[in-house]
């Protein structure tokens, strides 16, 4: 009999992905989502889908019972609106996450794998390691750190195996590129195809480490068959890159604008122990990425 999977927030970027490739493995795949970032064309063909929130303990209840694993992806994302939106980033990602846990607890689930943000290291030193203490600057880090604590609470409380990976910053198809949940490459990219000039703000000297998100799927399912749990784990390259650079790769066609509030300096990740514990390591490198990303925009495809 095939082993049921469940990927919260599975109409998403990230989550969609996952659930594809989760079904190519031969799992049964449910998906929960309320497809307020989500989009339903995003949901793979033989994936069970349910729409609705996290919040709702019944309709988890349904969807956890016979699942093996559980994939909690859904959240209120990105820095902007969770200052705009503070108590609804909370209600989401705190709260919605210890219902995911109450209820993978009480339906049995073997293991619960959290998808937590490199956000909690907010201005720390690069490179930056899992044994940094926080130093979240916005709603969103705060709340996916608290999202941290309640995992490994209920591994250490009530025995449910959970692992959290620390996304860095995540790229490839699908990506966000309009709204106030577009990523930075995502909104490049829609201006490189609509000709328009790239927007920087401030003077571009921010250094982000971006990870494919083919790197990020293989990474979650490395830690759902590992050992490993009650832990957090740092999913990145180990490598970054100035905003400056990243807009060069694609277009000198730019303009700036005032920094943003609550954004961090510099993200550059110490996989070591991902590498050690997972047997795991990213193989896109940006240069590669972004090409593909930019190959994909002429084409039409993004």
């Amino acid at each position: 009999m095939k082993e049921i999977m469940v990927v919260t927030g599975g109409a998403g970027f990230i989550g969609s992905h996952l659930s594809q490739k989760l079904l190519n493995l031969g799992y049964i795949v449910r998906i929960i989502d309320n497809l307020c970032q989500g989009n339903p064309e995003y949901i793979p063909d033989g994936a069970e889908f349910y729409e609705g929130n996290v919040l709702d303990k019944d309709l988890l209840k349904k969807v956890f019972t016979g699942a093996k694993g559980v994939f909690h992806m859904a959240a209120m994302s990105k820095v902007a609106p969770s200052i705009e939106k503070i108590e609804y980033c909370t209600e989401q990602n705190v709260l919605g996450t210890l219902n995911v846990l109450l209820m993978a607890r009480e339906c049995k689930v073997q293991k619960v794998v959290y998808s937590a943000s490199s956000s909690y290291y907010g201005n720390r030193q690069a490179p930056q390691n899992e044994e940094m203490l926080p130093d979240p600057l916005n709603p969103y880090a705060l709340s996916k750190y608290v999202g941290e604590q309640y995992c490994e609470l209920y591994t250490v409380l009530y025995g449910l195996p959970t692992i959290s990976l620390r996304y860095f910053n995540v790229y490839g198809r699908r990506q966000p590129s309009e709204g106030a949940y577009a990523l930075v490459l995502g909104i490049f990219l829609k201006n490189l195809k609509e000709g328009k000039p790239l927007l920087i703000h401030g003077k571009g000297e921010q250094r982000r480490d971006f990870i494919h998100v083919s790197d990020i799927v293989e990474a979650n399912i490395a830690a759902f068959k590992s050992e490993a749990k009650g832990m957090v784990l740092n999913v990145g390259s180990g490598k970054n890159i100035s905003i400056q650079e990243l807009a060069d790769l694609i277009s000198k066609d730019q303009i700036y604008e005032p920094r943003r509030a609550g954004d961090a300096e510099i993200t550059l990740a110490d996989i070591s122990k991902t590498k050690a514990i997972l047997n795991w390591v990213p193989k896109v490198s940006i240069e590669e990425g972004i090409q593909q990303m930019i190959d994909d925009t002429r084409n039409g495809y993004l």
